[in-house]
């Protein structure tokens, strides 16, 4: 197990840009705050959304796109440094008009309504490539 202990410094509530996109606007904020850690929860509705789904066994993403209106019924996610880049890493819960509900890794959307709480942390995260998953975990 990884771990360690942080603080948080700061707060923040966000409303994100309509035709926006979702994760884009997370990151740019994080830019213009200086933020290289963070957690966030989030909500709201998107026009399309970009959903990931990692495939263990081949050690891919597949890709899945939905263009049409969708609720954010639930969105959890982290800032960390990824390359030299603030990344957000953003999972949500979509839904459709019927209830039927769809989920994943969201790799982009256009936001319709979105308001964010995001709370910064003063020890920097960073993500680097982790062999047995092929994923870029924290360090």
């Amino acid at each position: 197990m990884h771990y360690r202990e942080v603080e948080s410094t700061r707060e923040f509530l966000l409303r994100l840009e309509t035709g926006g996109d979702w994760r884009t606007e997370i990151e740019e904020f994080a830019d213009l705050e200086g933020i290289d850690a963070a957690w966030f929860q989030a909500m709201g509705a998107v026009q399309d959304a970009e959903v990931w789904f990692y495939d263990q066994e081949d050690q891919e993403y597949q890709s899945v796109t939905f263009d049409e209106p969708l609720e954010v019924a639930a969105c959890v996610g982290n800032v960390a440094d990824l390359d030299g880049e603030r990344f957000a890493h953003t999972h949500a819960v979509l839904s459709r008009r019927s209830g039927q509900a769809l989920a994943g890794h969201l790799n982009a959307a256009t936001v319709f309504a979105g308001e964010v709480h995001l709370r910064a942390f003063d020890e920097p995260l960073e993500r680097a490539h982790h062999e047995p998953t092929d994923l870029d975990l924290w360090l």
